[in-house]
């Protein structure tokens, strides 16, 4: 039988709560510690969610050597850092996305899982469950005839004064929070990377990107197009169309336990109904197979780098007002 692995959190952030009842659900681990940047922040949470260890710092949780993974869910500017550091102490780590902000970031995530044999998984949780896994299966099997575009959208109304969403310098940003679900769902569908996109941004405040438009071009006259933001009302859906058909999906990036997806073909819908599970189970598992079988985790650090790649070509389009490519 596979050892139980213990799991830290990297701080007492908000996502935490969606984590913490899979992490008991699951047979393979046990969320043994919280850290804070204080004590009393620290215990306070502890007791809260009836965590056994509370640690005064980060570095005193990646110094207990019976912490097997680290979640790190710290604001974006701050990923890279300490998913390194965490690496270089003997931990996996799950961190949530964007798992970086430059490549430069990513490369060094990558060295030090490396150097150190330990593993990093990018926590895109809709990846993992079954509702994706089936629209996937159905593209790839030809269901819609040959892809052509697809069109979604990721936004909701943030009015919370002085959040991180809203500051650039720590990784705010439409594009990095939301827009970076309908980009992975899109490079996961087209299995590659685009050759091209275009995108617009509309400022905030704090100088991130409160509303962000792309449109990416992949080999093969494939095309995707996307709208993210923090101003709009709460929209979230994905149209994928294909050559002799649609499938219309309306909640692709936080499915739940019973879920419908649409497929239209020749002037007729079909509706199929997926049975899902617990949404952030799924990466949980996963990098537990990973860790104990040896499994490649669904979201590799090599399609985390294309994900980034492709947001920060987006921004530098925005910026400079035309097409550009990757290379």
């Amino acid at each position: 039988m596979n050892q139980i692995l213990n799991w830290g959190l990297l701080s007492t952030a908000k996502i935490n709560r969606a984590l913490i009842k899979p992490l008991r659900a699951s047979k393979r681990t046990r969320l043994l510690g919280v850290a804070s940047r204080s004590r009393s922040a620290a215990d306070a949470y502890a007791s809260e969610w009836d965590i056994p260890r509370a640690y005064e710092s980060y570095e005193a949780m990646l110094a207990d050597p019976e912490i097997d993974v680290v979640y790190n869910p710290l604001p974006n500017h701050l990923h890279a850092e300490w998913t390194v550091k965490a690496l270089r102490a003997g931990k996996h780590v799950l961190c949530e996305k964007p798992l970086a902000l430059t490549l430069a970031e990513v490369d060094a995530m990558i060295s030090a899982s490396n150097e150190t044999g330990k593993i990093v998984a990018e926590a895109f949780m809709y990846i993992h469950h079954a509702q994706t896994l089936k629209v996937k299966e159905l593209v790839d099997g030809g269901i819609i005839g040959r892809l052509q575009l697809i069109k979604s959208a990721f936004t909701f109304t943030l009015t919370r004064e002085g959040n991180y969403r809203f500051i650039k310098e720590y990784g705010g940003g439409s594009l990095w929070d939301v827009g970076c679900y309908p980009i992975s769902f899109a490079r996961m569908l087209v299995g590659a990377e685009p050759a091209e996109v275009f995108g617009w941004q509309v400022s905030g405040p704090g100088g991130s990107d409160d509303s962000f438009y792309g449109q990416l071009h992949f080999a093969n006259n494939v095309y995707a197009q996307f709208d993210c933001g923090f101003s709009s009302p709460f929209r979230s859906y994905m149209e994928i169309i294909g050559t002799e058909g649609i499938i219309n999906i309306p909640a692709p990036f936080k499915p739940g336990l019973k879920n419908e997806i649409y497929i239209t073909k020749e002037g007729e819908q079909k509706t199929l109904k997926i049975k899902g599970q617990e949404l952030y189970l799924g990466e949980v598992e996963d990098l537990c197979d990973a860790i104990q079988v040896g499994k490649t985790p669904r979201v590799s650090l090599t399609d985390s780098r294309g994900t980034i790649a492709t947001i920060l070509k987006l921004y530098e389009s925005a910026q400079y007002g035309k097409p550009l490519t990757i290379r």
